[in-house]
């Protein structure tokens, strides 16, 4: 009969229970919270112009900013406010109202984003 290795790594536990993807602690333990951001991203917000779905109106849809949840909704308040318009928070992304690319854009770099416009 052989030995077992001792020194062997681990492979599958159920010992801990549920672990965050982030922080890789348990749920019970986890260090990121409401304040993590959303999506991993490669940190460059995009901008684009979408009206599929939404009875021709146009919307300005900002994609991929690396900020907290809190943080999204407060500089989606500075982007209406500044466009003069309506929109909201959805899945992560900023919806605005009409087509405000350029104003956006202009808003999200005074704010220190990377910013792109994406698509036609």
């Amino acid at each position: 009969m052989s030995k077992k290795n001792t020194s062997s790594n681990l492979v599958f536990t159920t010992d801990g229970g549920r672990l965050c993807h982030q922080c890789q602690r348990k749920l019970t333990n986890c260090v990121c919270g409401e304040a993590a951001p959303q999506q991993g991203g490669d940190g460059i917000a995009r901008i684009r112009r979408e009206t599929k779905g939404r009875g021709g109106k146009a919307v300005t849809v900002i994609e991929g900013l690396p900020v907290s949840p809190e943080v999204l909704k407060d500089t989606a308040k500075r982007l209406k406010q500044r466009c003069g318009v309506g929109g909201a928070v959805k899945d992560g992304n900023i919806e605005i109202q009409g087509d405000q690319r350029t104003t956006c854009k202009e808003v999200l770099e005074q704010l220190g984003h990377t910013v792109k416009l994406s698509g036609g």
